[in-house]
């Protein structure tokens, strides 16, 4: 995680949500003091804390953690506790909200998918179909949710798929090509979508191969033609409810892009200490503030 990038970011978050300044929260006196709780409303796996981090320091606002990246969390299991201006804490309670709800979705997916797929000896990672300007704090919670990363961008890696393919000609003058132009420390992938272009990329022998839009019985086919100095990537269609029949198949790599496309933010919640839902959620008596 890049630090100095997420305090960018989450400034221009800020601004984007403030505006000129919070109205509702300017009827408040500027010298009052609160203590809120973010609680988690549904099963899932928390992720954040390095955004509650960043958005603390930048808010002056003091943090106190109730559980920690990775951990398994249930409805009403609070998650981190800020204390601060009263007025500092409502105008942060969106943006960290927002923040918070979807990187624990993309946690809790992930994990869904590494338990059900079950096998150790297969990776699951995300894919470059993130939300734009999101891209770091999204692979940062699937790394949170027991995942990997697949390439960060563009010039991380040379993926050569099927329109690269079409565009160079063939599979082994795109290898050719891009391996007269990259450094030896540039990975070189190449995507097949047939056993006869399985053939031709294994002679071009590229770093790892992607096998696309492949059933579980064609991977386990093709696998046993792969020199074991290829890694082999399986993509295209894959999702949490089809993932486990891909236990076994000897890919090194499956790579889901609903891990981040798609998923489903986990609902929580910023309760200030002493009123209704903050009681609701403690399962105690009301005091209001």
């Amino acid at each position: 995680m890049n630090t100095i990038l997420l305090r960018e970011q989450l400034t221009q978050f800020l601004i984007e949500d403030i505006g000129y300044g919070d109205m509702s929260s300017s009827l408040i006196d500027p010298n009052d003091q609160a203590v809120a709780t973010v609680v988690a409303k549904e099963n899932g796996v928390f992720a954040g804390q390095a955004i509650v981090a960043a958005l603390a320091s930048l808010q002056q606002l003091t943090v106190e953690w109730c559980t920690a990246d990775g951990t398994t969390v249930a409805p009403g299991e609070p998650l981190v506790v800020l204390k601060g201006d009263t007025r500092t804490i409502l105008e942060t309670e969106r943006v960290l909200l927002n923040l918070i709800q979807h990187v624990c979705g993309i946690a809790t997916k992930t994990r869904r998918c590494v338990e059900a797929l079950a096998d150790p000896t297969i990776q699951v990672v995300d894919t470059r179909k993130t939300t734009p300007g999101l891209r770091m704090i999204e692979k940062y919670a699937v790394r949170v949710g027991g995942g990997q990363n697949h390439r960060q961008r563009l010039d991380d890696a040379v993926m050569l798929k099927d329109n690269h393919i079409v565009a160079l000609g063939s599979i082994r003058a795109a290898v050719e090509a891009a391996r007269k132009q990259v450094g030896h420390t540039t990975p070189i992938e190449v995507e097949v979508e047939t056993f006869e272009q399985l053939l031709e990329a294994i002679e071009a022998e590229p770093d790892i191969l992607m096998l696309d839009n492949r059933t579980p019985e064609d991977l386990k086919k093709w696998i046993q033609h792969v020199p074991s100095h290829i890694r082999t990537e399986a993509s295209g269609g894959i999702t949490l409810e089809t993932i486990a029949t891909y236990r076994g198949t000897g890919v090194d790599v499956i790579s889901l892009g609903e891990l981040t496309h798609s998923v489903k933010a986990l609902d929580c919640s910023l309760n200030l200490q002493g009123g209704m839902k903050d009681a609701i959620a403690r399962h105690t008596t009301p005091n209001v503030r």
